[in-house]
């Protein structure tokens, strides 16, 4: 599906520092950033009259976080600066570094596909511009952090004048001007946004922190690569990586609750779902644009039978729960393999744990929730031609060394 080298590279991103020559209130870190920059491109794209091709979003945004990850000790500004001169060369790098983990996938076809989008900047052309105001809108919604606690540099007004200035750029886009006037678009922006500062395993020490947003583009990423490897049509791709990226959104809203103490008190999940419910009903749809709510409660898993992030399901005129999803491989099923999904959340949270291990900080709590979710994946963790537990054990080994 994709290799241990790839999942490293994902997780370094978690210890990427932005804006680190700035004082800043919470520590923020590229991974956190790709996610936001992903969440705002899937509002900005369905804004546009016309229709954008999600599939192209989807991949020109991989690329562009995967260079990002390799020219990682390039600061943003004088990286564009430096693309600007020595593209050819910094691409060329770019995918030497990254041959070996991307190659192996979908028999080369990715890796291809990655090196065309590199050298031919005409690819994606709409959807690059889409992702690049979207970069941009997610950058500014930092800022607006690293200003409270920068007001006493000299330079500070500068640079909150060519952040502000920069918006210009975008408004062409539908939904950046939306944004620009603080309607309905923005409070999403905002919430999501605030992920970032709630942390995955919160009641033990972990290197690196991931956040919850962080989390959310992993699985995202994985459900992506899950969907390559099953040949998915490309709207069942499309639900596949939408639905993992907001499968925790309600959590700005209720918190993130983990796993033993959901599933240890009979019938505490069952209120927690229903509580979510009904805050997605009062603090998420009214600032979803109309013409999107329906899709939008269906990528959350909102259904006639309740509320479930991780069950397969099919859109046929209204959500249906399916017990398999065989013989629905079609983009007018909208498709989501939410129980595939759901390994890869498992599958997620297993690295975030392995990982730590491997860098020697570790506690109890971390070694039974690493043990406790292979199990799982053990147990649960087939997903058609896809073996989540066998590549959980090639990650363990791999991370190990």
């Amino acid at each position: 599906m994709l290799t241990p080298k790839l999942i490293e590279y994902l997780f370094a991103a978690a210890s990427i520092q932005r804006w680190n020559d700035y004082p800043r209130m919470v520590e923020l870190v590229e991974l956190d950033k790709q996610a936001h920059k992903f969440i705002i491109a899937y509002f900005l794209a369905k804004a546009e009259e016309d229709d954008v091709n999600l599939l192209h979003l989807i991949e020109a945004g991989l690329f562009e976080f995967f260079r990002r990850v390799v020219v990682t000790d390039i600061r943003p500004d004088v990286f564009h600066k430096a693309l600007e001169k020595k593209t050819k060369e910094i691409n060329q790098w770019v995918l030497e570094k990254l041959y070996d983990a991307l190659q192996p996938i979908e028999n080369g076809a990715f890796y291809s596909r990655f090196e065309a989008y590199l050298t031919t900047p005409s690819m994606y052309k709409r959807e690059r511009f889409i992702l690049k105001a979207a970069s941009y809108l997610s950058t500014r919604w930092e800022f607006s952090i690293v200003y409270q606690t920068s007001q006493f540099l000299s330079d500070i007004d500068r640079v909150k004048e060519a952040v502000e200035e920069e918006i210009e750029d975008y408004y062409e886009l539908i939904g950046v001007r939306k944004i620009a006037l603080a309607k309905k678009l923005s409070h999403l922006v905002d919430l999501s946004g605030r992920l970032r500062f709630q942390k995955r395993w919160a009641q033990t020490p972990r290197v690196p922190e991931t956040s919850v947003l962080g989390h959310m583009l992993v699985v995202a990423i994985l459900g992506y690569f899950y969907s390559i490897k099953i040949n998915a049509c490309p709207k069942r791709l499309e639900h596949n990586f939408f639905c993992a990226l907001f499968h925790d959104l309600p959590e700005a809203l209720t918190r993130d609750i983990i796993s033993p103490v959901k599933y240890s008190v009979s019938g505490l999940d069952d209120i927690i779902s229903e509580y979510e419910m009904q805050q997605i009903e009062d603090a998420i749809l009214p600032y979803i644009p109309v013409g999107l709510r329906e899709e939008f409660l269906y990528l959350l898993g909102m259904h006639a039978e309740g509320k479930d992030e991780f069950s397969n399901r099919i859109f046929d005129g209204h959500a249906q729960v399916v017990d398999t999803l065989e013989g629905y491989n079609e983009d007018r099923f909208c498709a989501i393999d939410g129980k595939a999904l759901k390994n890869c959340d498992r599958l997620g949270a297993f690295v975030e744990a392995t990982l730590s291990i491997s860098h020697g900080v570790k506690s109890k709590e971390l070694l039974h929730g690493k043990e406790y979710i292979k199990e799982k994946l053990r147990e649960k963790g087939k997903s058609g031609e896809v073996d989540f537990y066998k590549l959980a054990c090639e990650i363990e080994a791999y991370l190990s060394v």
